[in-house]
């Protein structure tokens, strides 16, 4: 059964891997929406060495897969040609805009989930 729930500190620093088995790089952190508490998307670090040059990339949380029998990785659809053009970011200037949320689900092939805003 896979998991229905962890929490953000159990994400961060898992390893990603591709359907392939390569390794994509980790789970960095999650990006909230405080106006309706929905994870925005995963941002995950790729490339670099041992933490250095690394580039981060937005990842919606419905491109992972999650594996109830090894809690340590994550998978994903995407070679890593494919991630070098996704939608990435600079780790000291992270997009703020709704427009750049949107251009990650349509990269990716998703279709973003609103939730109304709690009044």
């Amino acid at each position: 059964m896979k998991p229905r729930t962890l929490s953000a500190t159990s994400l961060t620093g898992t390893k990603v891997q591709n359907l392939q088995g390569e390794n994509i790089g980790d789970i960095q952190d999650l990006m909230i929406d405080l106006e309706t508490g929905q994870v925005l998307y995963v941002v995950l670090s790729f490339g670099g060495f041992m933490g250095m040059g690394d580039d981060y990339f937005a990842i919606p949380l419905e491109a992972l897969v999650f594996s109830e029998k090894e809690e340590e990785l994550v998978k994903i659809d995407i070679d890593k040609e494919a991630l070098k053009n996704a939608p990435g970011f600079d780790k000291d200037n992270w997009p703020l805009t709704d427009e750049y949320v949107h251009s990650v689900y349509d990269y990716y092939g998703y279709e973003r989930k609103t939730l109304s805003s709690r009044v």
